[in-house]
């Protein structure tokens, strides 16, 4: 099992961004939206890779509070990708390391936004 801070598998390719996990939580959300929903991740997994800021129904930043996340001592802009129709990956991009931070993931729909 992946761990805090380790890739989001598979590595990036040419261009691409870096796709890690900020938090253990991200890690067991990930794993379920695989197991879920294995196209739709592998979707997801493209599209933040290729363009974080990409945006459309599906993909837009987080507004508020939510808007900003500090991780790995940085506060950065915080996104989300709806994986599917309740399900949300949250990440956070740090363009000096051009790296996205999984915030969270899960299959159901975020308490923080309710």
């Amino acid at each position: 099992m992946a761990k805090r801070k380790e890739r989001v598998a598979p590595p990036p390719g040419s261009g691409g961004w870096d796709f890690r996990f900020a938090t253990n939580d991200a890690v067991k959300g990930w794993d379920q939206v695989c197991a879920a929903a294995s196209a739709n991740a592998r979707r997801a997994w493209d599209r933040i890779t290729t363009d974080p800021r990409h945006r459309d129904d599906r993909q837009h930043p987080l507004k508020g509070s939510l808007g900003t996340r500090a991780v790995d001592g940085k506060d950065l802009e915080q996104w989300q990708f709806e994986v599917t129709s309740a399900g949300r990956i949250w990440y956070c991009i740090d363009d000096d390391r051009r790296i996205v931070w999984m915030t969270d993931c899960s299959i159901g729909h975020p308490k923080a936004t309710e």
